[in-house]
Parts: structure tokens; C-alpha cells; sequence
């Protein structure tokens, strides 16, 4: 017979991780327990060092009410960010602030038969040199690209775990609960918990990286699609170049518009003499090349501020597609290319001038992410906290499903 304190206790927690700070009344309302059971079970949470009396709420007429917060120190969550070559594991206390420096990896997913083995081998060891005892950590979130089932627990693209999933595969090795899905998703699941669509209800956040990811909010919600595949804006066929896209396909926005083709293009530049304080040894690995181009870019360098200028210019040709279909509120620069900054402004608006009726572009504003790269660690947290509340046989059924 599940505990039904415990898991009013998982819900309180679950609910000041994602609001920071609540009174006790708000959070009655959003347990949807009466206000003396919520008093005793808050109470109870306090006295076990689990929550903080933080303050009092700023006065609406009456007694202020005491608002409460959780010890930094009461669990914590493995939180993983991986593209196609570079993977990043951090381990997060309740306020989202990394316990110790993330470790990054070198860890190319494209044709790698042991990614997967890998990656298990990575997080068992920051794990272990952390220190922390794993009854204090609540699960693993993983973000990855690729075509990502996140029921299922797969990922159609990379990490094959034959006969198994990849879930289930890292959950055996570790023991520890695991969630995975595709990394545009939780860049936009951050977004909407911390960052720049937070109360928002319908928002579109790019992922600016080695491709053009997308996460979408409709209604105030993550909106993953019928099988967890929406929101492949790198792939909408937009050219008559003929060059060929990851996906096999010809045309699509990422053969114009992604990090790589802008690393691609710079080497290319520089090949044919164009001036710029980029030098070719700079270029020669992706993670440098990105860093070092968003550094030439925003320091002024015009070759680079070019180069950004005709993606942005193509990213905006696609935005005023999403404009279009979805009539967002905001759309969000997010992601590793993101770190250009207000450079990507002036292109896409001028793409949005060119190809979006106006009434629907003039109701849309474009915003940078507030959380910058760490958005999709924040996010692969989050993931883990939507869970917490759910029973360890709710959990474990829930593995048992993502097992193939």
C-alpha cells in the first residue's frame, strides 16, 4: 500500500523545486490537499531538515504569510547533455547550482557502436568521484539528439542498446532511475520551468546547435508530438541546393543554417584568403571552432559577424514558417550557437520582413535564453523532478515499459 505522506512529501518537494519559493496556502492549492494536512506534512519536512522557512510574502492586506524553500543539500540529480561530439555531466543540487564543475567528454555519437557503454562508463564515474551517496540522488536525465521514444526509452538515431533500452540499460549499470529525450525538448522543458517561456503558454525555443533543434510549449506544456518526434525544424526542406542533410535528405534548413555548416564555411573562407582574425588552427575541432568564431563574432571580427548573418538569415526563413503554423508568443534563441548573442537579431528580422505577413510577426518577439548553454542540463534535471513524485513501483513500471 503506497505511503500517502510520502508522496504528498515528493509533491511538495517537486513543487518548490520548480517554484523556488510557495507560502503554505499555495502550495495547498497545488497538492490539492486542505490547508492543516498540508500545515502538518510542511511542518513534518521541516523538522526532517528537508525545507527552510525562507521569509514572509510581501503583504496583501492581512498577515503575511511564511514562505518556504528546500535544503540545497536534500537531494540531487545527475544531469546530462550530449550532441553528436561533445557530452557534458553535471550533478545539480535542488537550486539547479552544479555541486561540483561539469565534466565534459569527448564522446562522438555517429557511427560509434559503444556510445552508449561509453556514456554508462562516464556517468558511473562522475557518480563515484562525487561522493554522493546515491540514496541522495533522485534519477539521471539525459538529453541526446536524435529521433528520441522517450516512452519506449530509445533513441532511433544513436546509443543502440540491442534488446534493451537505453533506460534501462544505464538503470541496471548504475542503479538508478533514468529518463531520457531528445535534447531541443529539454532546452525548451528549462525554458519553460526557469527561463525565457516561463509563463508563457505557447512558445518556440530553437536550439541553436550542431543542427537547428526545436522544442515547442503549446498551452503552457511540453509538446513532444505522437511518438516524441516533434519539433525537427532542422529538417523542413527549405533549398534547391542539392546538398545532402544528415537525415539523407536533400535541401533542409540545416544545410544552411547549423554550427557545423558555419564552421564549414569558415574554413572555407579562410582557404580562399578572406581576412579574419580566425586562424585555421583554431578550427580544426568543432567544440574550439564554435567558441572561436562566437569569440571573432562578437569581438567584432566582420567575417564572422558574416557568416552568422547568413545563417541567422536562413534560421529566420524557417522561423517565419513556425510563425506561420503555431502563431507563437515568443520565439527563444537557446543552445551552443546562442552564445553569439544579438548578432542573430538583424538577419532573422530581416527574413521575418521578407517571407511573414506582418500581423503575425509583429505579435511574435524574439528573445535570447536566459539560462545559456546550461539550459539543456537544467532542462535533463527537470526531466528527473517530473518523475519524483511518482512511487518506486510507479518508477519501476515505468522502466519496465521503456524496456524493448
Amino acid at each position: 500500500m503506497p505511503d500517502k505522506t510520502l508522496l504528498y512529501k515528493k509533491k511538495i518537494i517537486k513543487h518548490l523545486y520548480f517554484n523556488s519559493v510557495l507560502s503554505c496556502t499555495e502550495l495547498s492549492g497545488r497538492i490539492k490537499k486542505s490547508l492543516p494536512v498540508t500545515t502538518k506534512i510542511l511542518n513534518d519536512l521541516i523538522e526532517e531538515g528537508q525545507v527552510i522557512e525562507k521569509g514572509h510574502a510581501p503583504s496583501t492586506g492581512g498577515r503575511r504569510p511564511a514562505t518556504y524553500s528546500l535544503n540545497p543539500g536534500l537531494l540531487y540529480i545527475v544531469a546530462v547533455a550530449m550532441d553528436q561530439f561533445v557530452t557534458r555531466i553535471a550533478i545539480l543540487n535542488t537550486l539547479n547550482n552544479e555541486v561540483e564543475r561539469e565534466k565534459r567528454f569527448e564522446l562522438p555519437l555517429p557511427g560509434n557502436k559503444d556510445a552508449l557503454s561509453d556514456l554508462t562508463v562516464m556517468i558511473a564515474q562522475v557518480i563515484d568521484q562525487s561522493g554522493i551517496p546515491k540514496d541522495k540522488i533522485a534519477g539521471i536525465g539525459i538529453g541526446m539528439p536524435g529521433f528520441v521514444d522517450v516512452r519506449k526509452g530509445v533513441n532511433y538515431s544513436f546509443l543502440q542498446a540491442p534488446g534493451s533500452s537505453i533506460t534501462s540499460y544505464i538503470s541496471n549499470a548504475v542503479n538508478l532511475p533514468v529518463f531520457i529525450d531528445n535534447d531541443s525538448s529539454l532546452i525548451a522543458l528549462a525554458e519553460l520551468r526557469f527561463g525565457a517561456a516561463r509563463e508563457r503558454s505557447n512558445a518556440m525555443v530553437i536550439n541553436l546547435g550542431w543542427g537547428i533543434g526545436l522544442g515547442m510549449v503549446l498551452n503552457g506544456e511540453l509538446f513532444r508530438g505522437h511518438n516524441g518526434f516533434a519539433g525537427e525544424f532542422s529538417h523542413i526542406p527549405i533549398f534547391s541546393n542539392g546538398k545532402l542533410c544528415s537525415c539523407g535528405k536533400r535541401g533542409c534548413l540545416e544545410t544552411e543554417a547549423s554550427m557545423l555548416v558555419v564552421i564549414q564555411k569558415a574554413i572555407e573562407g579562410l582557404k580562399q584568403g578572406r581576412l579574419s582574425r580566425l586562424k585555421p588552427s583554431l578550427l580544426e575541432h568543432f567544440e574550439q571552432a564554435s567558441e572561436s568564431i562566437i569569440a571573432a563574432a562578437r569581438e567584432g571580427d566582420q567575417y564572422a559577424i558574416e557568416l552568422f548573418s547568413e545563417a541567422g538569415y536562413n534560421i529566420g526563413r524557417g522561423v517565419a514558417i513556425l510563425i506561420h503554423l503555431m502563431n507563437p508568443e515568443v520565439v527563444v534563441l537557446s543552445g551552443r550557437g546562442a552564445g553569439a548573442g544579438k548578432i542573430w537579431l538583424a538577419p532573422i528580422q530581416q527574413a521575418l520582413n521578407e517571407h511573414c505577413i506582418p500581423r503575425l510577426a509583429d505579435n511574435t518577439s524574439i528573445e535570447f535564453s536566459t539560462l545559456g548553454y546550461r539550459a539543456e542540463l537544467i532542462g535533463a534535471a527537470s526531466l528527473v523532478m517530473d518523475y519524483f513524485e511518482k512511487e518506486p513501483f510507479e518508477q519501476k513500471r515505468l522502466m519496465e515499459q521503456q524496456s524493448i
